[in-house]
């Protein structure tokens, strides 16, 4: 069981059921005196405030980025996911952008809807500690014909008060239960506004990512014209066969597709990141890919750090703090409902006779209703509460383990990235060289025209990785800063 006392809570119920269902004895009193005794006895437990529990697993989260079998030692520190997102994201375009998409983004109002709606529904569980009041004025007209007519009018103006006593906690359940609710309703609202600063800024990066590949792509078209103008002057010279110029032709037009594709991906990014900002398909400004400031040191900040600040993991516990006052609930209603009633009526009606001017008439009622047998639907609606308990304290876990992971998989994403970012940069740097000296000896009849068209192709594909290792890694910093909860502030 996911608390230390479930066991002996439920061996006590169990009991005091039993009990419960056994006949009374025939001495006045005594059966009811047992009954105090067991109400008092059982109700132990019925006011309890949540508590995390003792067994959730938070040791090794995050995974060593280097050593395979070694976790991240946990960090005191503010972590990287505390930063206010206009720290981690400076670019003022990029920033305009996000500020738009907070203030405009439909799931954002609607999740702001969905907070607003959890505190009036708390409102509602507050007032119902309060007596509920009604007034219901009524009047008869009544016109005899014995001994000639005769018409009769009487009315009441009642106002009437009704008191559920909580002393068994059921109300006070029900109200916490709606706290728990509404904080796991902001959370969401973080999440949501998480999400969408994180969306942006990966939509913007991979649109700068996108103008760098076509800015090498140009530059390629340019290098690929050039040497098929070059194959043209050399065959109409006799120095080149056909089949090298059409090659070369064939490999001018393969750069021009390529670069229709990337055009054609440009706008149906910047149609998405539109639709972020709830706004019709348009260009969206932005700054060169190169010039962006990312930070670059990280502190993970896992354990309990990671539990408090990541709005989805808060909400998840407080999913099952919901189910752990609904458990409150139901186990409440093995125990009487105390209800006082109060009537204050001003009448001209009293019995047959009809006064004039009207009197007062105050009564007051208490009673106290204790479920003995219920086709077994309170036991039922206990054991679903405490299964569902359960469910939701393995959620928890469960989304516990996931940020670990996201945690994990975004440091080791940009560790990788920022390797092979060194590499290539070096691969370009040759490959560069290769082309320049292909061409030169091409021209002095060194190589075949087959060698200066794979060299070009294999630049044009290394500097395109190049860049898009370089987007990787900035696309691990964001990622790394939503696995961690950033973006609440």
């Amino acid at each position: 069981m996911i608390f230390h006392n479930m066991k002996r809570k439920r061996s006590l119920f169990k009991s005091a059921l039993a009990k419960l269902t056994t006949p009374l004895p025939r001495r006045e009193g005594q059966g009811v005196g047992l009954l105090m005794a067991l109400l008092l006895l059982s109700s132990c437990g019925l006011y309890n405030k949540y508590e995390r529990p003792y067994n959730v697993n938070t040791t090794g989260l995050i995974r060593d980025v280097v050593v395979d079998n070694d976790t991240l030692p946990i960090n005191t520190d503010p972590n990287f996911g505390q930063l206010p997102w206009r720290e981690v994201f400076t670019d003022p375009q990029l920033q305009q952008l996000i500020e738009t998409a907070l203030e405009n983004n439909t799931d954002l109002r609607n999740a702001a809807l969905n907070v607003k709606m959890m505190e009036d529904m708390l409102k509602v569980a507050k007032l119902a500690f309060l007596p509920s009041v009604a007034f219901a004025p009524s009047g008869t007209l009544s016109h005899l014909y014995i001994d000639g007519a005769s018409t009769s009018k009487t009315y009441q103006l009642p106002i009437s008060a009704s008191w559920n006593v909580d002393l068994f906690g059921n109300i006070l359940s029900q109200k916490r239960s709606a706290q728990m609710q509404l904080l796991a309703t902001k959370d969401y609202q973080v999440v949501v506004q998480t999400n969408i600063i994180c969306g942006i800024a990966n939509l913007y990066y991979t649109l700068m990512m996108m103008d760098e590949q076509l800015d090498i792509i140009n530059d390629m078209e340019g290098l690929v014209k050039e040497t098929w103008d070059m194959m043209k002057l050399q065959k109409d010279l006799g120095y080149a066969r056909s089949t090298s110029v059409q090659s070369a032709e064939a490999n001018y037009y393969s750069v021009q597709a390529q670069k229709l594709d990337l055009q054609r991906q440009v706008r149906e990014l910047e149609n998405s990141m539109a639709l972020l900002l709830n706004e019709a398909g348009h260009q969206i400004p932005r700054g060169k890919f190169y010039e962006q400031s990312l930070p670059e040191k990280f502190s993970a900040g896992v354990g309990i750090q990671l539990l408090s600040n990541r709005a989805d993991v808060h909400a998840a516990e407080m999913a099952l703090a919901q189910c752990f006052y609904d458990v409150e609930t139901a186990r409440s209603r093995f125990y009487p409902n105390i209800n006082v009633t109060g009537t204050a009526m001003f009448t001209n009606a009293a019995g047959t006779m009809v006064m004039n001017p009207g009197k007062w008439l105050l009564s007051a009622v208490g009673s106290l209703t204790q479920p003995i047998f219920a086709h077994g639907q309170i036991v039922a609606g206990l054991k679903v509460a405490q299964a569902q308990q359960e469910q939701a304290f393995n959620t928890w876990q469960n989304t516990i383990l996931k940020a670990g992971n996201e945690v994990s998989n975004a440091l080791l994403l940009y560790n990788t990235s920022a390797e092979k970012a060194l590499l290539e940069a070096r691969q370009v740097e040759v490959l560069t060289q290769n082309v320049e000296d292909t061409r030169q000896l091409y021209k002095s009849k060194g190589s075949s025209y087959l060698e200066v068209i794979q060299a070009q192709s294999s630049l044009l594909n290394a500097r395109i990785s190049k860049v898009t290792d370089d987007f990787t890694k900035m696309q691990a910093v964001v990622n790394l800063y939503q696995a961690l909860g950033g973006g609440s502030k």
